[in-house]
């Protein structure tokens, strides 16, 4: 290793332990970039990789309060061998499932962005990290619609005929849900539709019906939904129920306090309201209004035009 190099190497590994001092988890680091420190660099584009090495930025929201660190150790006298600095660890600088890429990574293109969709579906289709759903199910639901949908919507877990079908939202309820869309103004081909599982939650023992998935089984198969956010990157998401909210956000407040109310996904605009089950449930105008008047803020927010005739829907004459 020529000198430069070893400069340029302890330099970044500096700066990655004052980044990491800082609570820094996650490093922004560009498919270009990565493909250019798999080549052998160039005298030419050493001070070039330095600039940038000391030009990296950290969002706001990945800065957390310092954490005290250790007194720093005497420092050895001139000629002694330097002591090479700590090994970083991986975990703390890379993200993690779930962690989103901040906005500063340039998205991938069309042809990348479809490959790695692709390798995620191959992923999550032959997943059997909860042996007991793999077991009883008939097909992994991975996700339907574009993947560069502004509009995404996000539901609990497949019920008997998303198992049957592998497509979320395809019973009574994915019919309301696609009603819905439609009053939008769009089509379930313009968005994304995704679930928090994979699999249908497993009933041993009955013949008919659906459970809540547990929080076991939520933590385990939401790194995929993760990834196919971070891939599709919509401009607004719409959690369907409580129990994405839960699975989003981590919150287990009723869905009743939350509808309505704008909450932040990673950086995102997310619009919790209710599951369109529910409103199968509760055919009361009122209900099917709220829901209305959340798809309404979601409109608003993606810019959309709305015609009078949408604004007065569900409402008493």
């Amino acid at each position: 290793m020529t000198e430069d190099c070893r400069q340029l190497l302890d330099a970044t590994i500096q700066h990655l332990e004052n980044l990491k001092s800082r609570g820094t988890r996650y490093v922004a680091v560009s498919p270009e970039t990565l493909r250019a420190l798999a080549r052998p660099p160039q005298e030419s584009q050493i001070s070039n990789l330095k600039s940038q090495i000391e030009g990296i930025s950290v969002p706001p929201s990945t800065v957390k309060p310092p954490i005290p660190s250790k007194p720093p150790a005497a420092s050895k006298r001139s000629g002694d061998t330097p002591t090479p600095p700590p090994a970083l660890e991986q975990s703390s600088l890379l993200p993690s499932p779930g962690e989103a890429a901040p906005p500063s990574v340039p998205p991938l293109d069309t042809q990348a962005k479809a490959a790695a969709f692709a390798a995620l579906r191959e992923r999550a289709s032959t997943c059997v990290k909860c042996g007991h759903l793999a077991a009883s199910r008939k097909n992994v639901v991975f996700g339907v619609g574009t993947i560069d949908a502004q509009l995404m919507f996000v539901g609990e877990a497949p019920g008997a005929d998303e198992d049957a079908q592998g497509e979320p939202f395809v019973g009574r309820a994915g019919e309301l849900l696609t009603k819905i869309i439609q009053a939008m103004g769009l089509q379930r081909s313009d968005v994304y539709i995704g679930n928090i599982l994979k699999c249908r939650p497993d009933t041993p023992g009955l013949s008919a019906g659906n459970r809540k998935p547990t929080s076991d089984e939520m933590a385990t198969c939401i790194p995929y939904l993760h990834e196919q956010i971070d891939l599709i990157r919509p401009r607004v998401i719409v959690a369907l129920g409580a129990t994405a909210v839960e699975g989003l956000l981590g919150k287990t407040i009723g869905i009743t306090k939350l509808r309505g109310n704008w909450k932040t996904y990673r950086g995102t605009p997310l619009m919790p309201t209710y599951h369109p089950a529910y409103l199968l449930r509760n055919q009361a105008m009122s209900e099917k209004r709220k829901v209305w008047e959340d798809m309404l803020a979601v409109m608003e927010k993606l810019g959309m035009p709305i015609s009078a005739k949408q604004r007065d829907y569900f409402l008493r004459r």
